[in-house]
């Protein structure tokens, strides 16, 4: 009767280690919205329904990724918390779009403008502004993009968004803006 139950142990002890996940066992997959964006991956322009208007007639209207409100790098501002430098989570992904958008445009050259809210010193908020726009650099040379590419300014409380003095105005001067080089 004890080797039954033995038995039993061991299967139930191994199947247990069967469903126990390892750190090489594959994720789940990710869609690669990596893709290049251009004519060739929009596919045809189509025409508007609109009243009046003529069909498009010849080759397709590319367009301007940076400038299309649908595409992530039509995101140009990085936010930040009160006194942080910190590249947020919800931000990560808005600045590896920018960082693959000049992978693949090598020629593409841009300025990280940093700003803050007009709390604290000119002096304390130009250096948080430059500390700001150097993370936001930091991390996208860290995922690939050249150093040559990217140039860093520092606004400090002189480009604010909102001159209102209270939080939700404070937290729109909280930012890292990306301006391309004839934008």
């Amino acid at each position: 009767m004890k080797r039954l139950w033995t038995g039993v142990l061991m299967l139930a002890l191994l199947a247990g280690c069967e469903t126990t996940p390892t750190r090489d066992q594959a994720g789940a997959p990710v869609e690669d919205r990596g893709k290049p964006l251009g004519p060739e991956a929009a596919g045809p322009a189509t025409p508007r329904p609109d009243a009046g208007a003529k069909p498009l007639v010849g080759k397709p209207v590319a367009v301007n990724p940076l400038k299309d409100p649908g595409n992530i790098l039509s995101q140009r501002s990085i936010y930040f918390d009160l006194d942080s430098n910190l590249v947020k989570d919800e931000y990560r992904p808005v600045v590896a779009a920018h960082t693959r958008h000049l992978q693949r445009n090598p020629a593409a050259k841009m300025r990280i403008e940093g700003s803050a809210d007009e709390r604290g010193s000119r002096e304390y908020n130009l250096a948080l502004g430059q500390r700001r726009a150097d993370a936001v650099r930091q991390m996208m040379q860290l995922l690939g993009a050249q150093p040559g590419q990217i140039e860093t300014v520092s606004f400090g409380e002189e480009k604010p968004r909102c001159t209102q003095s209270e939080e939700g105005c404070w937290s729109q001067n909280r930012r890292g803006d990306i301006v391309y080089q004839g934008d």
